[in-house]
């Protein structure tokens, strides 16, 4: 972290201990502290990105028996076999789409929504896939309630991406699939950035980032590990 980033994370923090945002929000202090203990002093700096990761409101996008741990520094489960990442993990793969406001963004896997709700935050559009109809029903209802009108879910294998609506200037994976999915790869537009977990199911995968140059070169780093559930296939 250089310096100046981590001046703007420490000044950003003490806007949100000031109290920026407002003091109804009954889980306020414990979003404050995710942000502040799990997220920005590990290596997440970029301002948006912090700011995100505090408007969006995470105990809504978890089953209510979970909700007392919604700000806990790990994934919880969201039915369906599936799971909400921990909050670095959602926050990191955020900050290396390196998103601006006039982004579309491909979703493979809406989940409960969360991913997509902070992502929606940075860019202009989000267009989600999830497998589970009643997944993608319930992430529908949360975002409608929280007003997130730059969302589109669809119901399918988002393996093949969505190219109707493509090219994207950013893709993100939140299952892990056992090859960066070439149809994925062909949806990116020149010039973006998709981050998908790589790696044999329930077992540890790698966090890879794969970067499109302008003139439609391919780079691929692998970042570090992770564990997530497996892309599922109709």
């Amino acid at each position: 972290m250089t310096l100046a980033s981590r001046f703007g994370a420490v000044v950003l923090l003490g806007a949100l201990a000031a109290g920026a945002y407002p003091e109804q929000d009954p889980l306020l202090a414990k979003r404050r502290a995710m942000v502040a203990e799990q997220i920005a002093r590990r290596d997440v700096v970029g301002r948006r990105v912090l700011e995100a990761m505090h408007a969006v409101p995470r105990e809504r996008f978890v089953p209510a028996e979970w909700r007392h741990a919604a700000y806990d520094d790990s994934p919880l489960p969201i039915g369906d076999g599936q799971t909400i990442s921990q909050p670095y993990v959602v926050a990191k793969m955020t900050e290396l789409l390196a998103l601006r406001p006039d982004d579309v963004v491909f979703e493979l896997g809406t989940g409960s929504g969360y991913q997509a709700a902070v992502a929606a935050r940075l860019a202009a559009q989000v267009y989600s896939m999830e497998i589970h109809p009643s997944l993608a029903e319930g992430a529908r209802r949360t975002l409608a309630s929280l007003e997130y009108a730059n969302v589109t879910i669809r119901v399918g294998d988002g393996y093949f991406g969505w190219a109707e609506k493509g090219p994207f200037d950013a893709i993100v994976v939140t299952a892990a699939a056992t090859e960066i999915p070439p149809a994925l790869v062909a949806q990116l537009k020149n010039g973006g950035r998709m981050v998908v977990p790589v790696g044999p199911a329930f077992a540890t995968q790698r966090l890879m980032l794969v970067e499109k140059t302008p003139d439609g070169q391919l780079s691929t780093r692998s970042l570090f590990p992770v564990r997530f559930v497996p892309v599922l296939r109709e």
